[in-house]
């Protein structure tokens, strides 16, 4: 019989599966955790009560997380001619077009963010098989497919996330590291929250926004009493 480890008992007894908290209860459970040997991210799990069989009923969007993600972020763009020294002024980490194009279409992902130029997504089109299921295919709903590169590159840079559902209706997100404020990680949190609330479809019924988690990357998940939440 496996023994749990002193790290897990100790877990154990900061919360109760059976309890709902506040955001501030959960983010000060989560600190009170024993410390692992890395700066631990901090995730949200939110289940919607969209209908996923109705293409009407997807979440999609972005939103500035006003504290960032606490991480650098590589950004690749596909573009041509002078674009591609804007995106690399802007302070993109890999900028170009052939080269780049062959080298994704033999699986390198050595990047978080991918933004082209309109011209560009015929061909980037084709790297759907590599691109789409890391969540990575630029589009124009995520400001990721623009002629505003510069735009673009700093504000991927700055911390703008994207958000969207599975296949399940749940949008999860990371929202910044455990080494954050406590107010920095809330207000990230409320932030995606409520731009969460604004993307719900038009044509989505009943409860919305049904439950949500918080959680650290070694920390337990929290139930979040989400009637007091702001901004949702």
């Amino acid at each position: 019989m496996s023994k749990t480890s002193k790290r897990f008992r100790t877990i154990e007894g900061l919360f109760s599966d059976e309890s709902l908290y506040t955001i501030d209860e959960a983010i000060e459970i989560l600190k009170k955790c024993p410390p692992v040997k890395f700066d631990e991210s901090v995730e949200i799990s939110l289940k919607t009560g969209i209908d996923v069989k109705k293409s009407d009923q997807q979440i999609r969007g972005t939103v500035a997380l006003p504290h960032g993600l606490g991480k650098s972020i590589r950004v690749l763009v596909f573009a041509k001619g002078d674009k591609v020294k804007e995106a690399e002024e802007a302070g993109a980490d890999f900028a170009g077009n052939v080269d780049l194009l062959e080298k994704v279409k033999g699986g390198w992902t050595d990047f978080d963010a991918v933004v082209a130029t309109p011209e560009m997504m015929r061909e980037v089109g084709k790297l759907g098989k590599v691109l789409g299921p890391r969540g990575l295919m630029p589009t124009p709903k995520a400001g990721t497919v623009t002629t505003d590169i510069a735009k673009a590159v700093a504000e991927l840079k700055a911390g703008k996330v994207e958000f969207k559902n599975d296949k399940n209706g749940l949008v999860n997100n990371f929202i910044g590291k455990l080494s954050f404020d406590s107010n920095k990680l809330k207000d990230n949190i409320e932030a995606l929250l409520t731009a969460i609330a604004k993307a719900k479809p038009s044509s989505a019924k009943g409860n919305y926004m049904q439950s949500l988690a918080i959680s650290s990357t070694m920390g337990p998940g929290l139930r979040i009493n989400l009637t007091t939440v702001s901004g949702i």
